[in-house]
Formats: structure tokens, C-alpha cells, sequence
């Protein structure tokens, strides 16, 4: 029994009651999705560009730090310091330079070193293709090739890699060099620029863009002849 003047809900108004209760549950939860899948994409976002700043720095760096010897032996096929860049369509670049850092005292290695650049598939992403990074920690008198080598993922799913070289010459791009060429014989370019293209979320292509400044412009001696 209800006192005179006290009255409860109706089913209706409990029903609307509930309703509203749910739809604002239901609200809530949205927006929590929402949120996290923001701070996801934010946190990849951040990530991608991480990884392109820290590779397109790894080769300008690298790049920065090439040389040439004066103290080659003419007899080789390959000589043991160059800089090939062959263009385009295969977007590798393989130089000599004084980038290496030796991890451990007294280990056998100094700071000069073999560094290639070149494209390959993923192995674990399908259909995407890695800009890997390959250097050796010993130059000898074997050909860079056979090398023993260390490969590293130095970008992720790239679309496209460029790397163009400045000719002081002619004051202009080039797609390719070639320091053994009778061209290039003995020169390194005094600039080289890298253009990495990639895919965002929407699959459209981004480009990134920078230049080294080779510091040795020269063909160093070591020793006198």
C-alpha cells in the first residue's frame, strides 16, 4: 500500500529512464573508443615520423663522412674506397666512408667502412618493401659484395627511394655517379639528395626530402707513395 500523496514510477517512466541511462552508456563507450583509437593513430604517427627522421639523419650522416683514397692499388678490379650511385629505377647508392663507430675496446675495426643503400621486400609484412642499410666493419682487399656485413631495416614500407647528386660542372641533378667512370674518375659530388617516398593511412604518397654535404671533396693520402 502507497500513503495518500505518495506515488512510484510508472513501467513507461522506468523504461524511458532506462533508455536514457543506456543511450548515455552508449555515448560514453563511443568516446572511449574514439579516444584510444586517436591516441593509436597519434602514437604510430608519432612513430613513423620517428623512424623517418632518425633514417633520413642515419644517411646524411653516413653520406657526409665519404672519401676517397689516393692509396689504391691499381691492380684491383674493384678498388677499396668508391661511390656508385646507380640511379633511380634500382635506388642503391654503395660508397666508402668514415662513419663506422667501433662498439668495443681494442676490437679490429676503425671508423672506415663499406655503407650500401638498396630496396628489398619485407620478411615479415607482406607486400611492403624496407629501405635496408648494409655495412661492412673491416675493408680488405675483397670485393664489397663478399664483405661479411651487417643488414638493418632503416625505413619501413617505402614506395620510392631517390637519390640525386649535384655536379658542379654543369650546375645540375644527376640520377647516377659513378667514381671509377672516366667522368667521375676520383671525384665525389659535393651534394647528394635523397627523396624517401611512403604511404600515410589513406594510402597516399608522402615525400620526404633532405641533402648531404660531402665534407671530403678530395681523394685523401694516407701514406706517401
Amino acid at each position: 500500500m502507497t500513503r495518500r500523496g505518495e506515488q512510484g514510477f510508472t513501467i513507461m517512466e522506468m523504461l524511458i529512464a532506462m533508455s536514457i541511462v543506456a543511450f548515455m552508456m552508449f555515448i560514453t563507450w563511443s568516446v572511449t573508443i574514439q579516444i584510444g583509437d586517436d591516441k593509436k593513430f597519434t602514437a604510430r604517427v608519432a612513430d613513423r615520423n620517428h623512424q623517418m627522421r632518425v633514417g633520413m639523419t642515419r644517411m646524411v650522416h653516413d653520406i657526409s663522412m665519404a672519401y676517397l683514397s689516393q692509396n689504391e692499388n691499381t691492380d684491383m678490379i674493384e678498388p677499396r674506397t668508391f661511390f656508385i650511385g646507380k640511379g633511380t629505377s634500382e635506388a642503391i647508392l654503395r660508397f666508402s666512408s668514415f662513419a663506422h663507430r667501433p662498439m668495443w675496446a681494442d676490437a679490429n675495426e676503425s671508423e672506415q667502412t663499406m655503407i650500401s643503400y638498396f630496396l628489398a621486400p619485407s620478411q615479415t609484412e607482406r607486400g611492403e618493401t624496407n629501405l635496408l642499410r648494409r655495412e661492412s666493419r673491416r675493408m680488405t682487399d675483397e670485393g664489397w659484395d663478399n664483405e661479411k656485413a651487417e643488414v638493418d631495416v632503416l625505413i619501413s614500407n617505402v614506395e620510392k627511394v631517390e637519390f640525386e647528386y649535384w655536379d658542379w660542372r654543369d650546375k645540375s641533378w644527376r640520377s647516377e655517379w659513378d667514381s671509377a667512370s672516366e667522368s667521375e674518375r676520383g671525384q665525389l659530388p659535393p651534394r647528394v639528395r635523397i627523396k624517401v617516398t611512403v604511404l600515410d593511412r589513406e594510402n597516399k604518397s608522402v615525400e620526404f626530402s633532405t641533402q648531404a654535404r660531402v665534407e671530403m671533396s678530395e681523394r685523401l693520402q694516407f701514406f706517401a707513395n
